[in-house]
């Protein structure tokens, strides 16, 4: 089952977020704390929105967390998927497919028309994953960030 989260979520939410952060070996990179996870998702102008996949006994298993781009090309709005995780307890039942399906049909639903997302190029098994749903990887663009000393450096200049 998927469905919204809640702000009683923020905690399991936070949880999985630092699993994932640890299976890409990136665990020392987490900042995020609960509060401000609960601020992004559920203050007064939310940042972000989160789908939860769930067991049938109500076992949070997995977690999609997305936001609102916009296509100058296409002049509408689409979804960014920042995260999307499922624990390995629960893969291969379907959350993934479940979590991606419901993102798909919000875009159907609201004319956006882009579904994007990043994955790291070792991760083998989620790119298979990604393509047999009919995912292509965008192979012309690469993607460019700012962080840290370089962002403010920037800022300040």
């Amino acid at each position: 089952m998927i469905r919204t989260a809640t702000e009683a979520d923020v905690p399991a939410i936070h949880a999985m977020i630092r699993e994932l952060a640890e299976y890409e070996s990136a665990l020392h990179e987490v900042r995020a704390d609960e509060d401000q996870l609960r601020e992004a998702l559920f203050g007064e102008r939310p940042a972000a929105f989160a789908h939860l996949a769930q067991t049938d006994a109500g076992e949070v298993v997995g977690y999609a967390i997305w936001f609102l781009s916009f296509s100058t090309w296409r002049g509408v709005h689409g979804i960014y998927l920042e995260d999307l995780y499922v624990r390995p307890s629960a893969r291969g039942g379907g959350h993934g497919k479940a979590l991606l399906a419901e993102l798909a049909r919000t875009c159907v639903e609201r004319g956006y028309q882009r579904l994007e997302w990043s994955v790291l190029n070792w991760n083998a098994p989620t790119i298979a994953f990604y393509e047999s749903l009919g995912a292509r990887p965008q192979d012309e663009w690469s993607v460019y960030r700012l962080t840290d000393a370089p962002l403010a450096a920037l800022g300040t200049a």
